[in-house]
């Protein structure tokens, strides 16, 4: 994918952030106070880490000013002598400044719609991340978190789930194509979008996420969101996705991350409240999964995708998603047992899980208009049951 196409807007902003950070962190280490400069410095990794990783794998005319001064901040980071902090500061600085102006040169690309970025970020799979982050941030502070608090986390998070959807297009963007109408139309996919551009978009937002994140919540509030991001692009989309039928498994670990992400942003820790909702998460994702591919089995055949359908067929798909779904019911029981929510809680758990498992248990036949009940009903069962624990904690 490497291009001598100039770099996007997002890759000039990033690199401008970068340069940005890298400034104020040399005027800060200059006349301000240690702890400032720490902050501050902190900041500017990011936005570096993102431009080296665009520069690597699309630019590679950046790559030398881009690592030079990556190298430059993090050795000024470990050196203890003021003088020579501030000269290998100021060079990393000057490293940056030319890698951000590299980002102009090079032959132009269509800078594609504002609505295809936006389709980049998956905007209907992000609201329901967004909704169990919310919930979990209200769980961890038993009430309202505080508006502030509340936004900063939240558009930390979105940025972290844009971010990595983005990447997602990026990397499935030869698959997308032969999947039919829910993806072939994808920017990516249909060559509107250049894929140096998603790259670049994904890897601002990533880093623009982590530096929001630590900045004005909290760094585990920020670890936990760069490590959900990952594990989706690497482990999940980059490995599991292709390799074998359990894909949505262990790759269903990604999207119960963000109640994690919510907690710790309340709390600045995790408790075992924050468990029990990324278990629910975790479980609850192959029955909602394999429901939606139940409908899409022919498109994942013919993209060679090993999804269950494909691999072991209809009626074992029908079977693990009962199992899945009784595992699921009897687990958000769990919490309810263990002290952590109350009646309120546990009477949605019970209803709406009951409602579930009777739909898990009318795929027998892998009729499509049920799996595609089961599927659309798995998505309003999990933002009613968070929601059902969020109220609960605030009584």
């Amino acid at each position: 994918m490497r291009t001598g196409a100039s770099g996007g807007l997002a890759l000039r902003l990033t690199a401008l952030a970068a340069a940005a950070g890298c400034l104020i962190a040399v005027v800060s280490g200059a006349t301000g106070s240690r702890s400032t400069h720490d902050v501050v410095a902190a900041a500017a990794l990011p936005p570096l880490l993102a431009l080296v990783l665009a520069a690597f794998l699309s630019h590679r005319r950046l790559l030398p000013p881009a690592c030079a001064a990556l190298a430059l901040f993090c050795t000024s980071a470990a050196v203890t002598t003021r003088q020579l902090h501030l000269v290998l500061a100021s060079l990393a600085l000057a490293a940056t400044c030319v890698a951000a102006a590299r980002c102009l040169r090079g032959a132009p690309l269509e800078r594609g719609s504002a609505r295809d970025y936006l389709t980049l970020t998956k905007p209907r799979i992000m609201s329901l991340l967004l909704v169990t982050g919310a919930c979990g941030m209200v769980v961890g502070a038993r009430g309202w978190p505080g508006s502030a608090q509340f936004v900063l986390a939240m558009v930390g998070l979105a940025l972290a789930c844009g971010g990595a959807s983005a990447l997602n297009h990026l990397l499935d963007r030869d698959i997308d194509r032969l999947m039919g109408s829910r993806t072939e139309g994808r920017p990516v996919a249909t060559g509107r979008l250049a894929p140096s551009r998603a790259l670049e978009f994904g890897l601002a937002l990533s880093a623009c996420s982590f530096t929001l994140l630590a900045s004005s919540v909290n760094v585990l509030t920020a670890v936990l969101a760069l490590v959900g991001n990952a594990f989706y692009v690497l482990v999940y989309t980059g490995y599991l996705k292709r390799r074998g039928p359990q894909n949505i498994v262990l790759g269903g670990a990604a999207g119960a991350v963000p109640p994690l992400v919510g907690y710790a942003a309340a709390t600045g820790n995790l408790g075992l409240p924050a468990l029990w909702l990324f278990v629910i998460v975790f479980l609850w994702t192959p029955p909602h999964f394999w429901a939606l591919a139940l409908l899409l089995r022919e498109h994942y055949a013919k993209a060679n995708v090993p999804m269950l359908p494909v691999a072991a067929g209809v009626p074992a798909t029908v079977r693990r998603i009962v199992w899945y779904t009784i595992a699921l019911v009897a687990f958000t029981v769990v919490p309810y047992a263990a002290g952590a929510f109350g009646l309120v809680y546990l009477v949605f758990a019970l209803g709406l899980g009951g409602i579930f498992l009777v739909l898990a248990l009318r795929l027998r036949d892998g009729d499509r208009r049920r799996a595609a009940f089961a599927f659309h009903y798995s998505l309003l069962y999990l933002a009613l049951l968070f929601v059902a624990a969020a109220v609960d904690a605030a009584l």
